[in-house]
C-alpha cells in the first residue's frame, strides 16, 4: 500500500538590483534574507549533520571535490522560518523552502508564503541599502543568458520500490507534465547551446517549459551541470530504513497556482501508483531527453514520439494514459481525499489541451503569459525579438502585488487563485498543522533563543548543559499538531519540554 505523499517545493528566485551592473547577488541574497528574519532566529544555524547530498540512489556515495568549501563554512544565510520553512542562500540565489505538507493544496499555500516573504525581503533590504536602490525578485528559473535555476519538488516514497522502476514509470510523465505545468519562455533557453548539425534554429521564439532545454541526460546525481530528468539523490530526511525522499529538478516555477496544484497532485498520484505496481503501460520514450525539448517547442501539442515498444505519441496521449490508470487505482484504492478533485482538473485541462491549449489561459503559465505577450506585441505592433517583450517576460513573475504581470492577471481575475489572502498570510508564520513542521514551526516560535541548530528532522536545543540535546523527527508525519499541541502549550519553558518528551 503506497505510504501518504509528504510533500513540498524548493524555488530559487532571481533578482536584480536595476542600475547596479556590477552587483553581487550572494551577498544580496543575504542582504534580503537576514533583512526579513528577526535576530533571534537568524542565530539558530541549519543542522548539516544528517545531510547527504552525495549518496546516489543507484547505491554508491560520489566523494567530495578535493577543496570544496560546505555551505556550513561559506557562512551564508541560512535560516528556518516560524512555519516549518527554510529560507538560505543556494549558490548566487535566495532559495525558499516550503515546510512538509500532506496534500497538494497545502503546497500552494506554503509556495504562495513563500513568494510574499520574498517580496517582504525586498522591501526591507532597501532600507540596509544605499538610498534609492531597488531590489527586484523574481519566480522563474532562467535569465535568458543560458543560465538556469532550479526549483524543485520533494516526495516521500516507501524505501521497498525498486529505484530503478521509480525511474522507468516516471520518467515519461516528467517528459511530458510540462504541456500544463510550464512556465513558459520568450527566446530559445539553452537551445542555441544545444545546435548543431541538422538542427535548425527555432521559427517562434516561444516555447512552453523554462527548464526543458536545460536536461541533457536521463538519470544522474547533478543538479546544476548535465542535468537529469531523474535524479538520484539519496538524502530521505526521515528513517532511511523506510523511506526515500524522490528528488524532483524538472520543472518550472509556477505562479499559476492551478499549475502548481496539478503539478504536486498529479505527481503524488502517479508515484502511489508505481508504489503499488499499479502502472500497467509502459510509455518509455525511446529518446526521452530529445522528446522533452522538443515538447517544450511544440505549442499546438501536435507532434507525436516514439515509444521504446514502437508505438508513437503525443505528449496529451500520454498524459491521458496515466490519466485513464489513475482512474483504475483510485477506484479500488483508499485514495487520498485530495485525490478525486487533482483527477477532475486533470482530466478538464488535458480535455482543453486536446481541443485548443490556448482556451486554459487562466490556469497554465505558459498560456496565460503568451496570450499576455502577444496582445501587447499586437497592440504596438512588434516583432517577437523586441526587447520590451522580453521584459514583458520577466515581469510576469514579478513577486510584487502591484507590479507582476500574474498577480494583475490574477486581481483581474483572469488568473485562477486556490488560496485566500488571509490563509496565505497566516502560512507565512504558522506551521502546517499535520506534520512535524508543526512541531518545528512551534519550537522556533517559543523557543528560539534556547534552540541552537535544527533541520528538517532534527531540532537541537542548547540549553547551557556540557552538551546539546537532539530531539529527532524521523517520522514526517510525527510532531503534529494533534499530537503536541497541548504539550507545546503547556511548557512555558525548552526546559520544561525536552523534561516532559524525556519522561
Amino acid at each position: 500500500m503506497a505510504i501518504p505523499k509528504v510533500m513540498g517545493i524548493e524555488t530559487e528566485y532571481g533578482l536584480t538590483v536595476p542600475a547596479t551592473a556590477d552587483f553581487n547577488p550572494v551577498l544580496t541574497s543575504s542582504v534580503l534574507i537576514n533583512s526579513y528574519v528577526a535576530a533571534e532566529l537568524r542565530r539558530v544555524r541549519w543542522d548539516y549533520e544528517e545531510e547527504t547530498p552525495l549518496r546516489d540512489a543507484r547505491g554508491f556515495e560520489t566523494a567530495m571535490p578535493a577543496g570544496a568549501v560546505s555551505d556550513e563554512d561559506l557562512g551564508l544565510a541560512n535560516v528556518i522560518l516560524t512555519n516549518g520553512a527554510r529560507y538560505y542562500v543556494d549558490h548566487a540565489h535566495p532559495e525558499y523552502s516550503t515546510p512538509e505538507c500532506t496534500n497538494p493544496r497545502d503546497v500552494v499555500v506554503y509556495d504562495r508564503a513563500g513568494e510574499l516573504i520574498l517580496e517582504r525581503s525586498a522591501e526591507r533590504a532597501v532600507e540596509a541599502m544605499a538610498a534609492g536602490t531597488q531590489v527586484l525578485v523574481y519566480k522563474n528559473n532562467t535569465d535568458n543568458k543560458g543560465v538556469s535555476y532550479g526549483t524543485h519538488e520533494n516526495y516521500l516514497v516507501a524505501r521497498a520500490v525498486p529505484f530503478p522502476r521509480i525511474v522507468r514509470q516516471i520518467t515519461p510523465h516528467f517528459v511530458t507534465r510540462q504541456i500544463y505545468c510550464g512556465a513558459g519562455l520568450l527566446g530559445g533557453g539553452n537551445r542555441d547551446a544545444r545546435s548543431g548539425p541538422g538542427r535548425e534554429p527555432d521559427r517562434f521564439p516561444y516555447q512552453i517549459s523554462q527548464r526543458a532545454d536545460f536536461f541533457e541526460v536521463e538519470v544522474g546525481l547533478e543538479t546544476t551541470l548535465k542535468r537529469p530528468i531523474v535524479n538520484t539523490r539519496d538524502e530521505p530526511h526521515a528513517d532511511p530504513e523506510k523511506y526515500r525522499r524522490l528528488h524532483v529538478i524538472i520543472g518550472d516555477a509556477n505562479m499559476s497556482e492551478v499549475a502548481t496544484y496539478l503539478k504536486t497532485g498529479v505527481t503524488a498520484i502517479v508515484l502511489m501508483m508505481i508504489e503499488d505496481d499499479a502502472i500497467a503501460d509502459d510509455l518509455a520514450f525511446d529518446r526521452p531527453v530529445e522528446a522533452l525539448h522538443e515538447i517544450s517547442h511544440d505549442l499546438h501539442l501536435a507532434k507525436t514520439y516514439e515509444l521504446k515498444d514502437g508505438r508513437s505519441l503525443r505528449a496529451v496521449e500520454v498524459q491521458w494514459a496515466y490519466h485513464e490508470m489513475a482512474q483504475k487505482y483510485l477506484a479500488r484504492a483508499d485514495a487520498p481525499t485530495w485525490a478525486m478533485d487533482v483527477m477532475s482538473r486533470w482530466e478538464a485541462t488535458l480535455a482543453a489541451l486536446e481541443r485548443d491549449p490556448m482556451t486554459l489561459d487562466t490556469t497554465v503559465d505558459w498560456v496565460a503569459k503568451y496570450k499576455a505577450i502577444d496582445s501587447y506585441r499586437e497592440r504596438h505592433d512588434l516583432v517577437w525579438d523586441d526587447p520590451r517583450l522580453h521584459m514583458l517576460d520577466l515581469q510576469y513573475h514579478d513577486v510584487r502585488r502591484d507590479k507582476g504581470i500574474a498577480k494583475l492577471l490574477e486581481r483581474k481575475g483572469r488568473l485562477e487563485r486556490l488560496s485566500g489572502d488571509e490563509e496565505v498570510r497566516r502560512a507565512v508564520d504558522a506551521p502546517p498543522p499535520d506534520t512535524r513542521a508543526y512541531f518545528r514551526g512551534r519550537c522556533l516560535a517559543q523557543f528560539a533563543g534556547d534552540v541552537a541548530a535544527a533541520s528538517w528532522d532534527s531540532v537541537i536545543f542548547d540549553l547551557g548543559a556540557d552538551s546539546l540535546q537532539r530531539i529527532p523527527m524521523q517520522e514526517p508525519l510525527r510532531g503534529t499538531e494533534t499530537m503536541v499541541k497541548e504539550l507545546l502549550d503547556r511548557c512555558t519553558t525548552a526546559e520544561a519540554l525536552l523534561a516532559e518528551l524525556r519522561a
